[in-house]
């Protein structure tokens, strides 16, 4: 017999918090079919239809646990902009928040690092949006160094390795600060140092050192700015945007 819809997501949501729970305080072992269904009150193979095999069904839970903690970061993010919170500030409040999950759920988080299911991940990709859009406050307050798309893949980069790294130490050995450290080091990348200016370049004409810096950055500001200078048709826009890229990247 065919379960009604709405009986049918009931069913499914029930397995996935079990299972769910028992990732988290049992490890991946202890997900076993037999024990979920036990658990969840249901048969075997009610399993097999709504999740595939077991490997469908932990992807289940990193998927609905991801897409929990990606909505909790979605309200940090918000109120940030909203209260005009400083951006490099709420980019460490992100990344202390992506550090603490990963270190909260390990078996959870070395399954959502697996990048073709992150690839598959639509909880995945809403979380990285998110990092795009602290990256992007950054970049609208003058302070990003690098062009947004490579600020963004070297903070994400930087976090799953972090977290890997950490969790690779048996646990009594782990020491989180390495996160700290870490996030010291990329910032310390992507971020214009604090003695670089636009009036560097007026003071070293040949664009070279700081004057440089000071013009990458200025480009990339205004890229982070060019969608919204609506004084500039569409295709203006897009050259704009083409040109600032260039000099970003260079």
């Amino acid at each position: 017999m065919i379960e009604p819809g709405s009986q049918r997501d009931e069913t499914r949501s029930r397995i996935v918090e079990v299972a769910g729970t028992m990732l988290r305080e049992g490890g991946a072992a202890a997900v076993t079919t037999r024990a979920v269904a036990d658990g969840a009150g249901v048969q075997a193979p009610t399993i097999y239809r709504l999740f595939g095999d077991k490997d469908g069904l932990l992807e289940a839970v990193a998927e609905h646990a991801m897409a929990r903690f990606s909505a909790t970061k979605a309200d940090a993010v918000r109120a940030a902009r909203d209260e005009a919170t400083d951006p490099v500030e709420d980019l460490r409040t992100g990344w202390s928040m992506t550090i603490g999950f990963g270190l909260a759920n390990p078996d959870l988080f070395v399954l959502l690092s697996d990048p073709e299911r992150g690839r598959r991940s639509a909880a995945a990709r809403a979380g990285t949006a998110l990092l795009a859009e602290r990256i992007r406050r950054v970049a609208e307050a003058g302070r990003l160094a690098v062009p947004e798309r490579r600020a963004v893949e070297l903070v994400h980069a930087a976090g799953t390795g972090a977290v890997l790294a950490i969790l690779a130490a048996p646990a009594d050995e782990r020491d989180p600060s390495l996160a700290d450290d870490v996030l010291e080091a990329v910032l310390g990348r992507i971020l214009v140092s604090s003695g670089s200016t636009t009036d560097d370049f007026d003071a070293d004409p040949g664009g070279q050192g700081r004057g440089r810096d000071a013009v990458t950055s200025a480009a990339i500001t205004l890229r982070a700015a060019a969608p919204r200078l609506d004084r500039l048709s569409t295709a203006e826009r897009t050259m704009l945007a083409e040109w600032l890229d260039r000099i970003a990247a260079d």
